[in-house]
């Protein structure tokens, strides 16, 4: 079966996040059966610009959607870049959620942590990574992210949100060159996988993105328990090429997801009805280097699985 990405419209951030998660509010309560603790995390790659980080509002229709199916511990949980998690939670408005719906929250950057070793070939060191325990312990994990251009990797959206949010300490260690950041986030993504992924673009952001680009009126939210698709979705959406995103191309290549259009049901709205073209981050052209250590005969994926990394 293919997997379904959900596309809506959106007039605000929370009607938008709404009628994406109605579409699919079937698999959400199929996921949510048995589940014993859930996790929503939002980005807060900065806690004092509302624009790069995601609005209360979405984070509030997830939970009245969750809540609808699931009643028991909720924990909203981030490892804000730099700064302090409670900084974030007090400037966009999220200590009100305590109350409202019983949730707690968790500072991923003070978390007990589980190394996760990543090698990127037979021949290279192994670099150890310190993942959040929170994180790779939830058993229903929620990605609420914004459609962003980035520095290093081209689009940031509910996979790069999860991994690099996961990270105890040290998460510029993820950065290592454009293939580098590339397969550090596509083989973190293996361990701390979202299972429901929901991206808010009622207002994106697009040029010197994550943190001090520009907005972008989108007017769109899309979400999937498919986050592979859904980023690759959304990345058509903002006017890139899914193939062109090394962490989803690696990720579709070593069979984790599809990230081909053709094979992606679309529930709702079109893509072509909402799409808009982000002006890209001014070192777009550089980011597109990490196809350069690619292949360029024979099968890449056996001489994936020769280095190692499939």
């Amino acid at each position: 079966m293919n997997p379904v990405v959900s596309v809506s419209e959106s007039s605000s951030h929370y009607e938008g996040v709404l009628n994406s998660l109605r579409l699919i509010e079937r698999q959400i309560k199929e996921g949510l059966e048995r589940k014993s603790g859930v996790l929503i995390k939002p980005n807060f790659v900065s806690t004092r610009r509302q624009l790069s980080a995601t609005h209360v509002d979405a984070v509030r229709a997830v939970l009245d959607v969750i809540r609808r199916h699931y009643s028991g511990k909720i924990v909203i949980g981030e490892g804000p870049a730099g700064s302090d998690l409670n900084t974030g939670l007090a400037n966009y408005g999220y200590f009100k959620l305590q109350d409202e719906y019983d949730v707690d929250f968790a500072d991923l950057n003070k978390d007990d942590y589980v190394e996760v070793e990543v090698k990127k070939s037979e021949r290279s060191r192994i670099r150890k990574f310190h993942v959040s325990k929170t994180v790779v312990e939830s058993d229903y994990r929620v990605s609420v992210a914004l459609p962003k251009t980035h520095d290093m990797a081209i689009v940031t959206l509910t996979i790069k949100n999860v991994v690099v949010g996961s990270l105890v300490g040290h998460k510029s260690r993820v950065h290592q060159g454009y293939r580098g950041i590339n397969l550090n986030i596509a083989k973190l993504a293996q361990v701390v996988m979202p299972h429901l992924g929901v991206i808010d673009g009622f207002v994106g952001m697009e040029g010197i993105g994550p943190v001090s680009g520009d907005p972008v009126e989108l007017g769109a939210a899309a979400a999937s328990v498919s986050p592979i698709s859904l980023d690759a979705v959304m990345t058509k959406i903002m006017g890139f090429n899914p193939y062109d995103i090394g962490y989803l191309y690696y990720l579709d290549e070593w069979k984790v997801g599809t990230i081909d259009l053709e094979k992606i049901e679309i529930a709702g709205t079109p893509i072509e009805k909402v799409s808009r073209s982000f002006r890209p981050h001014p070192r777009y052209r550089s980011m597109l280097h990490w196809k350069n250590a690619q292949p360029t005969s024979g099968p890449l994926s056996g001489i994936l699985h020769a280095l190692g990394w499939a």
